[in-house]
């Protein structure tokens, strides 16, 4: 049995900050990437180029380097900004930092996602909501939506997924979620294996319970579906 030392409480406490990151970041995901997929499919061409530039340089640079550049980069530039009208010094939380570079992250995941989920409803189904008098906004709101959430439930799902275990990454630059304070445990106790198994079982029943979160409104949102 582990000997914690009586870390335990204090590395609960982190969890609870890491699950707020992860639920804050995955709002701010499902915003930027619905919005993404819509300037995607948009007939304008200055809105498909800056989503596809905003997809494109996301997926390309390794997240932690986002992180670092985002919370000591974002700091510089709101600071050389302030200095210049002349504001006093604004520092910056890291939990705000680090909510918002993993939404921003994961916007460019889920734009791909939601764009490919708009793209699988049919077009007899759009046609049949026109046929009935609707307008496009009620149309979309109606039927291309909802079919639309069905399509990228998947997708979503495995975005969630590795969202949840990226929000690690916010220990780097100095929040106290549960990598960090498993990270402060085991140099006190020197034993570091010990604290970051425990973290490793701790998102392990994090993403556990979303897996059956998310069979679950997958199994919702195909009643009257004929499986293949």
């Amino acid at each position: 049995m582990f000997n914690l030392h009586g870390y335990f409480p204090m590395i609960l406490e982190g969890m609870l900050l890491t699950v707020e990151v992860a639920l804050l970041s995955l709002v701010i995901s499902v915003v930027l990437g619905m919005i993404g997929a819509l300037a995607k499919l948009s007939n304008y061409r200055l809105a498909r180029g800056a989503a596809t530039v905003y997809t494109t340089i996301i997926r390309g640079i390794p997240d932690l380097v986002l992180m670092t550049v985002v919370y000591f980069g974002g700091q510089m530039l709101v600071n050389d900004i302030g200095y210049a009208l002349e504001w006093e010094y604004i520092d910056i939380s890291p939990f705000v930092a680090g909510t918002l570079t993993i939404g921003f992250i994961f916007g460019a995941y889920m734009t791909e996602t939601f764009r490919g989920g708009i793209l699988a409803v049919s077009k007899e189904e759009i046609e049949a909501g026109y046929a009935f008098g609707m307008k496009r906004s009620q149309v979309f709101l109606r039927l291309t939506l909802p079919l639309m959430v069905r399509h990228a439930l998947p997708g979503f799902g495995n975005n969630w997924m590795v969202l949840a275990k990226t929000t690690a990454l916010v220990s780097v630059i100095g929040l106290q979620d549960m990598v960090f304070k498993a990270g402060m445990a085991g140099g006190a106790t020197r034993q570091p294996f010990t604290f970051y198994l425990v973290v490793a079982m701790l998102f392990l029943v994090i993403t556990g319970v979303s897996d059956l979160g998310l069979r679950w409104v997958n199994r919702r949102f195909s009643i009257g579906v004929r499986s293949a």
